[in-house]
C-alpha cells in the first residue's frame, strides 16, 4: 500500500511483517505470533523478532504495538459530548495536553444517555493507559469503578480506587464565592443567583458558593427562580422574573449564556446594567468582552485544568508520585462594565 503527500508524490509504507521476518530468519506467521503474545515461541526466537521490530520500526497494530513497548500511548476521554462552551473546550484543552505529553486520545461519549461505567468499558475495550473522566452530569449513586488502569475524574460522583486514581478539577465553589463577594463589595444588599441544571455537578458547585458567599457576609438568600438549561432563553425568562422585583440590584448566574438572556431582560423592562442592576456570569465565553455592556464574569482557565489531569493521569500510569498542587490558577474574577457601584432605587418606579 502506498500514500499519496501533499505535493502529489507517492511515499513508499513503512517496513512489513515480510521485512521482518526476513531480517530475523523466521516465517510470517511466527512473528505474528511474537507481536500478537501467542504461546509456542521459544524465547530465542521471541527476542531475535522483537529485536528486528525496533532495529526496522515496525509498526505492527495498536495492539500489537502496546505488547511491544508495554503502553497504548493512548489515554481515554469520558466527555458528555456537548458543544457547550466548558465541556467542549475542556475537552479540546485535554486533547491538547495529552498530545503534547505524547499520547493519542480515544473518545466515548455519553451523550445519547451512556451510562459512564459502560462509556469506561467501551474505552477499555479499545486499549487504553488511563481515563479521565470529562462527565459533568450526576449518573446516579456514586459509582466505584474498577478499571484496570489509572482513572482521573473533573468531577464528583464516582469513586475511585486508592492509589489508582484521583480527583482533579477547577474549584467552582470558590469561583462562585468570588463572583458573589464582588457584588456584595460594590454595596449591594444581596445578590440573586440564576441557576444552572442541577444535574450538573458544576451547577451545584456555583449555587453552594453563592450561598456560602451569602452566609459569611450575612446577607439575605433571596428565593431562587427556576433552574436553567444553561441557555440564553433559560437566563432571560429567569431575567424576567427579577426584572419585577425592584429591590434585585445585583444578579450571579451561572454561566455566560444565561447572564446574556438576563442582560436582554432587564434591557426590555428598562432596568439599566450596571446602573439598576449588576450582572455576573461565568465561563468568560469569548463574546464575553463584547457584550453591550461587557460582561464581568469568572473566567475558566481549562488549560490549567486539562495540564494537571494529564500529569496526575501520567505520574499514575507511569507508577510515579503524583505531582502536588491545585490546577494552577484555574479561575480568576474578569471585571467589566456590567458590574457597578449600587446606587439608590426608586422602588415606587413600576416594573412590568
Amino acid at each position: 500500500m502506498t500514500t499519496t503527500g501533499a505535493a502529489g508524490g507517492r511515499r513508499s509504507r513503512g517496513p512489513g511483517m515480510t521485512e521482518v521476518a526476513r531480517a530475523a530468519g523466521v516465517s510470517q506467521k511466527t512473528v505474528s505470533r511474537v507481536v500478537n503474545g501467542e504461546p509456542h515461541v521459544s524465547p530465542e526466537v521471541r527476542d531475535r523478532v522483537l529485536k528486528a521490530v525496533r532495529d526496522l520500526d515496525y509498526r505492527p497494530n495498536t495492539a500489537a504495538r502496546a505488547l511491544l513497548l508495554g503502553r497504548y500511548r493512548r489515554i481515554g476521554v469520558v466527555s458528555l459530548g456537548s458543544s457547550l462552551y466548558g465541556p467542549s473546550t475542556l475537552l479540546i484543552a485535554l486533547e491538547r495536553a495529552m498530545q503534547r505529553a505524547g499520547y493519542s486520545v480515544a473518545l466515548a461519549s455519553t451523550l445519547e444517555g451512556q451510562r459512564i461505567s459502560v462509556a469506561v468499558e467501551a474505552l477499555l475495550e479499545q486499549g487504553v493507559d488511563g481515563i479521565v473522566l470529562s462527565e459533568p452530569i450526576d449518573d446516579g449513586p456514586p459509582l466505584r469503578l474498577t478499571a484496570d488502569v489509572p482513572v482521573v475524574s473533573l468531577g464528583e460522583g464516582v469513586e475511585l480506587e486508592p492509589g489508582a486514581g484521583a480527583l482533579v478539577g477547577a474549584d467552582g465553589v470558590a469561583a462562585a464565592r468570588l463572583a458573589t463577594e464582588h457584588l456584595l463589595s460594590l454595596g449591594h444588599r444581596t445578590v440573586w443567583h440564576i441557576p444552572g441544571p442541577q444535574d450538573w455537578w458544576a451547577a451545584r458547585d456555583r449555587l453552594r458558593g453563592w450561598r456560602e458567599a451569602l452566609a459569611a457576609a450575612g446577607a439575605p438568600e433571596p428565593p431562587l427562580p427556576s433552574p436553567g438549561d444553561w441557555s440564553p432563553a433559560a437566563g432571560y425568562a429567569a431575567g424576567r422574573q427579577l426584572a419585577r422585583l425592584s429591590d434585585v440590584t445585583a444578579v450571579f448566574a451561572a454561566n455566560d449564556d444565561m447572564a446574556i438572556g438576563a442582560l436582554r431582560a432587564f434591557a426590555d423592562a428598562g432596568r439599566a446594567v450596571p446602573g439598576d442592576v449588576s450582572v455576573v456570569g461565568y465561563d468568560d465565553i469569548p463574546a464575553a468582552a463584547y457584550l453591550t455592556p461587557p460582561l464581568t464574569t469568572v473566567r475558566q482557565n481549562f488549560a490549567a485544568v486539562a495540564d494537571r489531569a494529564v500529569d496526575v493521569l501520567i505520574a499514575l500510569i507511569e507508577g510515579r508520585p503524583t505531582p502536588a498542587g491545585p490546577a494552577g490558577r484555574a479561575v480568576e474574577l474578569t471585571v467589566r462594565a456590567s458590574t457597578g457601584p449600587v446606587r439608590e432605587q426608586d422602588s415606587a418606579r413600576p416594573r412590568p
